[in-house]
C-alpha cells in the first residue's frame, strides 16, 4: 500500500507547544493513530495509511488554533482532542476556550476545558435550577463558583450561599475541637479555597463579615427562604431525599441554584437513599431545570486523575456483571 501523507506549516511558537516537553505530545499523536511525524524547518508532514493521516491532521489543527489563541497546550488537551475525534465529537477547543466567565485574583482567566463542561455553563446561565453531576475532577463547584461571583460581581444576585451536607466520617462532630465553626470548617474547606482563589481572602472576608456571602452546613438552611441569592449545594449525593426537598423548597424569587454530586461517591449508612438519586427521578422533566452529566472525559486534574476515574469506572461495571450472575 502507498504510504499517505499530508503537511502543514507551523509556527515556531505553536510548534514547541503542540511538540511538548521532549516531543511528549507529537509521540502521543504517532502511537495513538499508528502513524509518524516529520518536522523541516516548520513544516510539518504525518505520514502513514490515509485515515489514520486524516484524523490525527484533525487533531494536529485543532491544537494549532488552540495555541493561536494564546494557550498553552497541556496533556489533558492533547488527551481531550484525541478522545473527541475518536468518537466523532471533535469541536473547536478555540470556541470553546473563548468563554471566559471571569478571573482569579491573580488574573487567570477562568472558562470551561471541555464541551462538557461549556454545555454545563451554558445550563447554569438558561436555567433556575441546574444539577451538575460527575466524577472528581470534572470542575463541577469550581465552574459553579465562578458563576456565583460573575453573577455577585454583576450586580445580578445580592448574596452568594454556598453549602454542603456534614456527613460524619469517624469522628463525631461533637467530640471535634473547638466552636461549632471550626467543626464544620472541614466540611466546608474546599468552598472556602475556591472562593480565596477567585475572590481574593481580603474580599471574600469583608463580604463574608456583611452577610453577602455564607458558607453554611445543609442543616442551616432549614427554615429559610432565599431570595435573589446564587446558592450552589456541593456533595449533593451525601443528602437524604427530605434534605434535598428541603433544600430545594428554600429557592425565592430571584435565585439560582446550583447543585453538584457524585452519585459514586456516597458517604451515606448503608441502606440510606441519596437525595442527589431520588431528584434526578422526580425532576428530570420540569422547565426550568437541567441534568447536566459530566464525565472522565471531562477531567481537567492531572491526567492521572482521569485513568484513576476510568479504571474505577471498569472495576464497578465488572463487579455489577459479577453481582448479577
Amino acid at each position: 500500500m502507498e504510504e499517505y501523507s499530508e503537511s502543514i506549516v507551523l509556527t515556531t511558537e505553536n510548534m514547541q507547544k503542540i511538540f511538548g516537553s521532549n516531543d511528549a505530545y507529537i509521540r502521543k499523536l504517532e502511537k495513538d493513530y499508528s502513524v509518524y511525524v516529520i518536522d523541516r524547518n516548520g513544516k510539518l508532514s504525518i505520514k502513514g495509511e490515509e485515515h489514520n493521516v486524516h484524523r490525527a491532521m484533525k487533531v494536529l489543527k485543532e491544537l494549532n488554533d488552540f495555541s493561536d489563541g494564546g494557550n498553552m497546550i497541556e496533556e489533558q488537551n492533547v488527551n481531550y482532542a484525541i478522545s473527541m475525534e475518536k468518537e466523532n465529537e471533535l469541536e473547536s477547543m478555540k470556541e470553546i476556550d473563548s468563554d471566559v466567565i471571569c478571573h482569579t485574583i491573580n488574573g487567570k482567566p477562568i472558562k470551561p476545558k471541555t464541551v462538557g463542561q461549556k454545555k454545563y455553563i451554558d445550563a447554569i446561565r438558561k436555567n433556575m435550577v441546574t444539577f451538575g453531576l460527575g466524577p472528581a475532577g470534572t470542575g463541577k463547584t469550581y465552574l459553579a463558583m465562578a458563576m456565583a461571583i460573575t453573577a455577585f460581581k454583576n450586580e445580578e444576585v445580592e448574596r452568594i450561599i454556598l453549602t454542603r451536607p456534614a456527613i460524619e466520617a469517624g469522628e463525631k462532630l461533637g467530640f471535634l475541637p473547638g466552636d461549632l465553626q471550626s467543626k464544620v470548617d472541614p466540611y466546608l474547606r474546599p468552598l472556602y479555597d475556591a472562593l480565596y482563589q477567585i475572590m481574593g481572602a481580603e474580599s471574600f472576608t469583608k463580604n463574608m463579615e456583611k452577610g453577602l456571602i455564607e458558607v453554611a452546613p445543609l442543616a442551616y438552611m432549614r427554615g429559610r427562604t432565599l431570595d435573589s441569592s446564587f446558592i450552589i449545594l456541593d456533595e449533593a449525593q451525601n443528602t437524604t431525599p427530605a434534605q434535598m426537598k428541603m433544600f430545594l423548597t428554600r429557592i425565592g424569587f430571584g435565585s439560582k441554584v446550583v447543585v453538584t454530586g457524585d452519585a459514586t461517591q456516597k458517604d451515606l449508612p448503608v441502606g440510606t437513599k441519596s437525595g442527589l438519586d431520588i431528584a434526578g427521578k422526580v425532576l428530570s422533566n420540569i422547565e426550568g431545570i437541567s441534568f447536566c452529566k459530566l464525565t472522565n472525559k471531562d477531567v481537567v486534574r492531572h491526567p492521572l486523575v482521569q485513568r484513576i476515574v476510568e479504571a474505577y469506572d471498569k472495576f464497578e461495571a465488572n463487579e455489577q456483571r459479577r453481582s448479577r450472575k
